[in-house]
């Protein structure tokens, strides 16, 4: 549960300089400069100030890191429900009895899966670098300590969070059951962010990520090196199967697969894993 502050003055220190800025209705901000020196690749420290004259005596700050990313072909970009964290996001009565009974520790990802995103990460890197993450999700922000913390418990490759906006207590039942459209624009964010790079998307066929995968083939030929569906419902197969062909027929790779080891095998197939 949280209340976000609109319209709040807000400054952030990156490496001994401060800027300034302020938030949206929403309570989001977004903060863009040019650096004198360009920095390194990796991950970079930043803080985040609330400067609003009533909040002062509380000194509220909040801590952030920028990802300068190393250099590396392929972009890796996941949705989060049922692609790697067991959801049940088709099923109302289980996805909120998962929602409310477990937390970062006792939900569970996908067998196999961690293992092949760790396998991509490293690939045609050097000990201690790693090809970019991100994860895109219907899911709002409310989940995002949730869904970091279940990240790090379970080993998944560091990465930048794309969510949905923030939902009120009362839309809890609806938690990542809307806007997928704006999933589309969240990826079409990254995708031409990084003009010089392919990417390798991954979904799975519980909601409208075979959809939404496919209009990004079409929108961005030549650039979606891979997809790769995981199959949840078996009444869903046939459908999305059709899809799974049109992508490939476009010229993109695509893995339709029940067990991450398909998806492995496939990866190691086409020159994603070396």
């Amino acid at each position: 549960m949280v209340k976000p502050y609109k319209n709040a003055k807000i400054s952030m220190e990156w490496e001994g300089i401060r800027l300034h800025s302020e938030t949206q209705d929403n309570g989001f901000f977004k903060f863009e400069w040019s650096p004198v020196v360009y920095p390194g690749s990796g991950w970079h420290n930043v803080t985040v100030h609330l400067e609003e004259e009533k909040y002062e005596a509380q000194k509220i700050t909040g801590s952030g890191r920028v990802n300068i990313p190393f250099g590396s072909r392929y972009v890796f970009i996941s949705d989060i429900d049922d692609t790697f964290i067991i959801s049940h996001s088709s099923k109302l009565r289980k996805r909120l009895y998962v929602l409310f009974t477990k937390n970062a520790r006792s939900r569970k990802p996908f067998a196999g899966v961690v293992n092949h995103y760790q396998l991509l990460a490293s690939s045609g890197q050097q000990q201690g670098q790693s090809n970019p993450f991100f994860y895109v999700s219907s899911s709002e922000w409310n989940l995002y300590y949730f869904i970091k913390e279940f990240s790090r418990e379970n080993g998944l490759p560091q990465g930048i969070y794309l969510l949905n906006e923030l939902k009120k207590f009362s839309q809890v039942w609806k938690t990542g059951q809307n806007k997928h459209a704006t999933k589309f624009f969240r990826i079409v964010r990254i995708i031409e962010a990084y003009p010089e790079r392919h990417f390798v998307l991954f979904g799975d066929d519980s909601q409208e990520d075979p959809n939404i995968y496919l209009a990004l083939t079409e929108h961005f030929p030549g650039k979606i090196f891979a997809v790769y569906i995981r199959r949840i419902h078996k009444d869903k197969y046939i459908a999305v199967q059709k899809i799974a062909d049109k992508i490939f027929s476009s010229g993109t790779h695509c893995c339709y697969f029940h067990h991450s080891i398909e998806a492995i095998a496939h990866s190691k197939s086409v020159g994603l894993i070396l």
